[in-house]
C-alpha cells in the first residue's frame, strides 16, 4: 500500500511517522523553507505541475491514497488535490487541526484576506507583529506602521518600508511570547488562523497584554473531501482504505 501526504506541517510530520513501516509512505514538500524538518518515509520536494501532473503522479507511483495535511491557508494545492484524486479514482483526506477559538478577553478582529487584514489596521497601533509568513508581506508595503515580521525564512521586497525580519521557527513559550511583545512595545497583533498549538502562545501572551489580534480567516476546503483532525485519526482513515 502506497499513501502520499502532501506535508509541510507539524501534523504531516506526526502523520508520516505514525505510517511508516506499516505501509509505503511518500511526504510532498513544497520547498518554500530551505531546512525543512524531514519526515520519516521517501520524501519528494517540489511542485506537480498542477492538478492534472499530480493525477498523473499518483498513477505513475500506484498511489492508493492521498492525504492532504498541508497548512490550512495552501488553499490552492488542496484544490489541486481535490482535483487530482477524483481524476486519478483516489480516495483523498484532508487532515485539518482545529482552528482557533477566541476567549474572554481576547480583542480579536476577523478579517477574510489579508487585503482585509491590512485595511484594519487603521486606529489598532503603530507597531505590529506580522505573524503570517514571509509571503504576502506586500499586501503591507504601503502602510505606515512599523512592523516586527516573524519568519522561518527570510522574505523577498516588497515590505513595508518601517520593517525588521525576526527570523525563528516554533514552537514558541508563552514566556518568549510575552517578552517578545514587551520587547518591542507591539501594540496590535497580525496573524492567520493555522491552529496550531505551537503558535498559539502568541493569543495568550496578546489577551494578557490587552493588545488587539488581527486573524485572517481560513479558505474555503473544497467540497466533498472527508477530513480528519488529527493524525492518528488519519492514520486510522488510511489503514481502513
Amino acid at each position: 500500500m502506497h499513501i502520499l501526504i502532501l506535508g509541510g506541517t507539524t501534523e504531516a510530520r506526526a502523520l508520516a511517522g505514525l505510517l511508516d513501516g506499516g505501509v509505503r509512505v511518500t511526504s510532498s514538500l513544497a520547498g518554500r523553507v530551505a531546512s525543512p524538518r524531514l519526515p520519516a518515509g521517501e520524501v519528494r520536494i517540489g511542485g506537480f505541475g498542477g492538478a492534472d501532473g499530480l493525477a498523473a503522479w499518483l498513477r505513475e507511483h500506484t498511489v492508493d491514497a492521498v492525504i492532504d495535511a498541508t497548512h490550512p491557508f495552501a488553499e490552492r494545492i488542496s484544490f489541486n488535490a481535490a482535483r487530482a484524486a477524483a481524476t486519478a479514482h483516489v480516495p483523498l483526506l484532508a487532515l485539518r487541526r482545529p482552528g482557533w477559538v477566541p476567549v474572554d478577553g481576547d480583542r480579536w478582529v476577523s478579517v477574510p484576506s489579508l487585503d482585509a487584514a491590512a485595511g484594519a489596521l487603521d486606529g489598532l497601533g503603530d507597531r505590529v507583529f506580522l505573524t503570517t509568513g514571509r509571503l504576502g508581506l506586500a499586501t503591507f508595503a504601503d502602510r505606515p506602521e512599523w512592523f516586527l515580521v516573524r519568519s522561518v525564512d527570510a522574505p523577498d521586497a516588497p515590505m513595508p518600508a518601517r520593517t525588521e525580519i525576526l527570523l525563528d521557527r516554533g514552537p514558541f513559550t508563552l514566556d518568549g511570547e510575552r517578552e517578545l511583545l514587551a520587547r518591542h512595545r507591539i501594540d496590535v497583533l497580525v496573524t492567520k488562523d493555522s491552529g496550531a498549538a505551537a503558535t498559539a502562545p502568541k493569543l495568550t501572551a496578546a489577551r494578557e497584554a490587552g493588545i488587539p489580534v488581527v486573524v485572517v480567516h481560513r479558505p474555503p476546503a473544497p467540497e466533498g473531501v472527508p477530513t480528519a483532525a488529527t493524525p492518528e485519526e488519519a492514520a486510522a482513515w488510511a489503514l481502513r482504505v
